[in-house]
C-alpha cells in the first residue's frame, strides 16, 4: 500500500498532484472532502495511529472509493487493476469495471437487491451515477463518513470491519429528514496484487440497515424532492 504520490488530501492518495493533471473527474474537479473529514474526525469511533496497518488500510478504502465515484476514465483508476479488478456484494457474481458501470455507476452496484421491484424504496435499476450521487449526498448534507474498525488481516488479502454513517439532515425519495444519525456496519475482503494493487473487492452487509433509517421520515408530497435541493457536486459526500 505503499505510494510515491505526495498526499496532499489528509486520508486519500490520488487526488492532487502532477500525476493528476490529466485525470477525468466526473464532475470537471478533483473532490472536496473538507466537510465528509470533519463529519469522520467528530463522530469516528477509533483513531488509528500514524504508520499502523489499521491507518493505511483506511487510507486504501478512502482512496478507492473516491476513485469509483470521481473518476470517469478507468486508466487513471491508480488504487486497482483495471484489467484485473473485480467486485462482488453479498457473494453475488463478481462484476468487471464495465459491468459495474452498465449497472449505473454510483451507490447502484452497492445497493443492488433480488426485492421485487415494487419493494424497492431505491431502486438501482431507475438510478444513474449522478442522480444516485445527488440523492445521497442530499439526504446526507454533512457528509457519509467511512471508518475501519477492526482489520482482521493485512495484505495481500485484506480483511476489515468498517462503520459508515451520516445525519439525515436533507430529503430521501420522497421522504422527509429526521435529523438522526443513519449508520451500516459490514465486512469486506480487498485482495492486492504484487504492486500492490486492489483485484478484487467483497463487501458483506445489510442494504436495508442504511436505506430503513432513510425512510423513517413522513412522507413529502410530490412538489417536493430531494431533486430540488441546493448541492455541490463537486463538494464529496462519502468515505
Amino acid at each position: 500500500m505503499a505510494s510515491s504520490v505526495v498526499q496532499e488530501e489528509k486520508y486519500r492518495t490520488y487526488v492532487h498532484g502532477e500525476s493528476e493533471k490529466n485525470t477525468e473527474w466526473r464532475y470537471g474537479a478533483p473532490p472536496n472532502y473538507d466537510v465528509v473529514n470533519k463529519l469522520f474526525e467528530e463522530g469516528r469511533t477509533k483513531i488509528w495511529p500514524a504508520g499502523s496497518l489499521e491507518e493505511k488500510v483506511q487510507n486504501l478504502v478512502k482512496t478507492w472509493e473516491m476513485e469509483m465515484f470521481h473518476k470517469t476514465c478507468f486508466a487513471d483508476y491508480k488504487s486497482v487493476d483495471p484489467k484485473k479488478y473485480t467486485f462482488s456484494l453479498n457473494g453475488r457474481k463478481a462484476l468487471t469495471l464495465e459491468e459495474k458501470r452498465k449497472l449505473g455507476g454510483g451507490y447502484n452496484s452497492l445497493l443492488q437487491t433480488s426485492l421485487p421491484e415494487k419493494f424497492r424504496c431505491y431502486n438501482p435499476a431507475e438510478e444513474t451515477a449522478d442522480s444516485s450521487h445527488r440523492g445521497f449526498t442530499t439526504a446526507f448534507p454533512r457528509g457519509f463518513a467511512l471508518e475501519i474498525v477492526h482489520v482482521y488481516s493485512g495484505p495481500p488479502v485484506i480483511v476489515y470491519k468498517f462503520r459508515h454513517w451520516g445525519y439525515m439532515e436533507g430529503p430521501f425519495k420522497g421522504h422527509a429528514p429526521t435529523g438522526e444519525i443513519v449508520q451500516l456496519f459490514g465486512m469486506a475482503i480487498f485482495e492486492l496484487d504484487e504492486q500492490e494493487k486492489i483485484v478484487k473487492v467483497e463487501f458483506y452487509y445489510d442494504r436495508g440497515e442504511l436505506l430503513g433509517g432513510l425512510i423513517k421520515g413522513s412522507s413529502l408530497d410530490s412538489t417536493t424532492s430531494e431533486d430540488g435541493a441546493s448541492s455541490c457536486p463537486i463538494l464529496n459526500k462519502t468515505g
